[in-house]
């Protein structure tokens, strides 16, 4: 997207290095050391999935949750429990299988009795849910039933049972994984649970020399361990710095833009998704296109996010809140190809805009000399 030289600052004010206090700086550079050291760990035992890990890392100091697809084999079980390890928190794997059942995850009362005094009382004992960080295993193999136990724990941190909420330890991540190719025996997430998610990321096949390294690695009796380069206090620190990396109008109203026209009730839309959409992105999409842009300007070193930061994050944002409709599978058109258009119409769309601001404010400086 091919803007003139400074309209994009021009149009917003303060700029974002005027809002970013010297603190916040410092605190940045500690962030993007933190992140080096978490990826030096990480290489340890995950060969290549640079993208997969970064957007890992995006959503957690965004405070988010994350779903991880692929194909079984890819290591993804491996990747999220070795990034357990190089955070100094709590973390409790569940396996989800057909008989889970809520109580197995969010916890149970049960009946104590006092031996000294007879009475008896009911004792909470509190569920694999209550950690730091949930690596929620093939979570499509368990009933809707138990999947929505998730749903208040993701949105409230904290989860009710028999009348009595309890918050569960902060910070809290949900980290699940599901399998794209085998539907026997599961349970697509419903929408409101998947909107819970804020990335949906694709983990894909190793290259030749990736898939080589693997081979060579899991086949020797070389152990590596992962060491924790992060606690809770100080993840809790970087999770509010994301939140105060400034962003532009002009970027935020961009992200604005790409929720908008995936939806096919909307007057401004692109054609594909007029032809194949069902329903688009709401707005907790718009929220998690800029939240996510701040986290991986963050991750980069930079005090703003701009609208590269945006792009990058668009398709792991909205592809799982893009339903596609019967036309769309019929003409083999996938998610991504949808996100694909809607990111060149919204450029287009925002730089026609920025192009006739810069005009207008070139001939009123004109006017005022």
């Amino acid at each position: 997207m091919s803007l003139k030289p400074n309209s994009d600052q021009s149009l917003d004010s303060p700029t974002p290095d005027d809002a970013f206090s010297p603190d916040d700086a410092v605190q940045l550079q500690e962030l993007r050391e933190i992140m080096r050291r978490i990826e030096q760990e990480l290489g340890k035992v995950i060969v290549g999935q640079k993208n997969v890990i970064e957007q890992l890392l995006t959503t957690l100091f965004a405070g988010g949750h994350c779903l991880l697809i692929g194909v079984p084999g890819l290591a993804k079980t491996l990747l999220v429990s070795s990034l357990a390890k190089s955070l100094d928190l709590v973390f409790n794997r569940i396996q989800f299988t057909p008989d889970l059942m809520p109580t197995d995850i969010t916890g149970t009362e049960v009946i104590q009795e006092d031996r000294s005094t007879g009475q008896r009382s009911f004792r909470f004992i509190p569920g694999p849910v209550f950690a730091n960080v949930v690596l929620a295993d093939e979570i499509n193999r368990t009933p809707p039933k138990t999947q929505a136990a998730l749903l208040e724990a993701m949105q409230e941190k904290q989860v009710t049972v028999a009348g009595q909420r309890h918050r569960l330890p902060q910070p809290f991540f949900v980290l699940a994984t599901q399998n794209p190719i085998e539907q026997e025996g599961t349970y697509p997430l419903p929408e409101a649970q998947l909107d819970r998610f804020m990335f949906n990321v694709l983990v894909d096949y190793p290259s030749d020399e990736e898939e080589l390294e693997i081979v060579l690695q899991t086949t020797s009796d070389r152990q590596s361990y992962v060491e924790p380069q992060l606690n809770a206090d100080t993840l809790q620190r970087m999770v509010q710095l994301v939140r105060r990396i400034p962003v532009r109008r002009s970027v935020a109203q961009f992200a604005i833009e790409l929720a908008r026209r995936s939806r096919p009730s909307g007057t401004d839309i692109p054609d594909v998704t007029r032809r194949y959409v069902a329903w688009g992105a709401g707005p907790r999409a718009s929220q998690y296109l800029v939240l996510g842009a701040k986290s991986r300007a963050a991750l980069h070193g930079r005090t703003h996010a701009d609208l590269d930061d945006v792009r990058a994050v668009a398709y792991p944002v909205l592809r799982h809140r893009i339903r596609t409709n019967f036309q769309a599978e019929a003409d083999g058109i996938s998610v991504d190809k949808i996100i694909s258009e809607i990111l060149q119409s919204a450029e287009r769309a925002s730089e026609a805009l920025l192009n006739r601001e810069y005009a207008g404010q070139v001939f009123r400086s004109a006017d005022a000399r």
